[in-house]
């Protein structure tokens, strides 16, 4: 009996402190293209309007390979995290840049027929496949400055990362949080604050946000994170008529079904990911709806009158229920059969049926690519690693 104890106690330590590193990948939709990362390296491909792919590779060690204690359970996910975050970004910065790019040179190729046609015109050798068109003067352009082309780009990332920090925290922390106290007051299930006669509109909304009475903390915080998350996934719904977005969501789920081709061991080819789902279970999708739940039992305990203290702790804990975020769902990927993991990945599974949508064999093609050239710089060890021995790598 002992010995069986024992033996559970190792598997268990095993799942939540193994280090091993294994091949299993995920990945990122961005403009007309897929992000894929490996567990040494990242790749970026992307398709121009002329057909072609370009992309770019780089070997990427993990943070926890330099920093040992990274490794420690909760501090692990916020740093895996926050890499991913800045990876994330620079895939968009790079997939941005080859769109505007590709554009630019569209428009170039546009000046320069005008300016050929026109020329045709004035030398009398009008051929029938060429159409009238007005006059352009090609300009030259001044080359920007590299390095202050450099440092533009990343005082634009630097403010994309604040500025999708502040709307996230305005969106799902600071209007849920208000919203819910407003609806606790006008039921009767908080006190309401005290307001003269004569008080204007300010004194009467600062009294309304203000303070947070409610008669169960318990509920209180329920109700708040079910608004988070209504407010969630309405976002992702509006989102997804957008053309732009919807075509990320189409090159989302290339990505889902590139991955499940390569976990399942199969070829990668357009025809054997073309048959596979595009809901993936370690989505990030999935994720963030665990991160939500996590929030609701962790801001259960935060029981303050003063509303920006509430908003503080609130903003202040992030980090830990990221980290308890990914504990869970790391442990939990461990056992993929099991009902638990299933249960905990229904409503991303769900959710993914508005965030990903089917790809066509072109967009496949890219995600494929992206895959093959984070592959070529793993070492050939971790590429062979048994699928027990799998680090949590979330497919976004």
């Amino acid at each position: 009996m002992n010995k069986r104890l024992s033996s559970r106690k190792l598997k268990f330590l095993h799942t939540v402190f193994a280090m091993e590193r294994d091949l299993i990948v995920g990945g990122q939709a961005v403009m007309e293209g897929v992000m894929m990362r490996t567990p040494s390296a990242y790749a970026i491909a992307c398709r121009k309007s002329d057909g072609s792919i370009v992309h770019t590779a780089e070997v990427l060690p993990k943070w926890s390979d330099k920093y040992k204690w990274l490794n420690l359970p909760v501090l692990r996910g916020g740093a895996t995290l926050i890499q991913s975050m800045a990876l994330g970004i620079k895939a968009l910065n790079f997939s941005a840049r080859i769109y505007e790019e590709d554009l630019k040179a569209q428009e170039e190729l546009t000046k320069e027929k005008a300016f050929e046609t026109q020329a045709a015109l004035v030398d009398g050798t009008l051929d029938e496949n060429f159409t009238k068109a007005p006059v352009k003067v090609i300009m030259p352009e001044k080359k920007e400055d590299s390095k202050a082309k450099k440092a533009t780009q990343s005082a634009s990332a630097v403010g994309s990362i604040i500025f999708a920090l502040g709307f996230n925290v305005l969106l799902f922390i600071v209007a849920p949080l208000l919203l819910t106290n407003v609806a606790f007051i006008a039921a009767g299930w908080a006190d309401g604050p005290t307001i003269a006669e004569s008080a204007g509109w300010w004194e009467i909304t600062k009294a309304y946000v203000w303070e947070i009475k409610p008669h169960s903390w318990i509920a209180f915080n329920l109700v708040d994170g079910l608004v988070r998350m209504v407010f969630f996934v309405i976002m992702i719904f509006s989102m997804s008529y957008l053309k732009d977005i919807r075509r990320v969501f189409e090159y989302h789920g290339a990505e889902h079904k590139t991955v499940f081709t390569w976990e399942k061991g199969l070829d990668l080819s357009v025809d054997n990911a073309m048959v596979q789902k595009r809901q993936h279970p370690r989505c990030g999708t999935s994720f963030l709806m665990v991160v939500m739940l996590v929030a609701i039992v962790l801001f259960s305990v935060i029981k303050f009158d003063a509303m920006w203290m509430n908003l503080v702790v609130r903003i202040a804990l992030m980090p830990l229920v990221a980290g308890l975020s990914y504990e869970i769902i790391r442990y939990a990927a461990k056992k993929e059969s099991s009902a638990i993991f299933k249960a905990m990945t229904l409503p991303g599974l769900w959710l993914q049926n508005i965030t990903t949508q089917e790809p066509d064999g072109e967009q496949l093609e890219v995600a494929i690519r992206a895959l093959d050239e984070s592959l070529k710089l793993e070492p050939s060890e971790v590429k062979t690693a048994p699928v027990f021995e799998r680090e949590l790598e979330v497919v976004v």
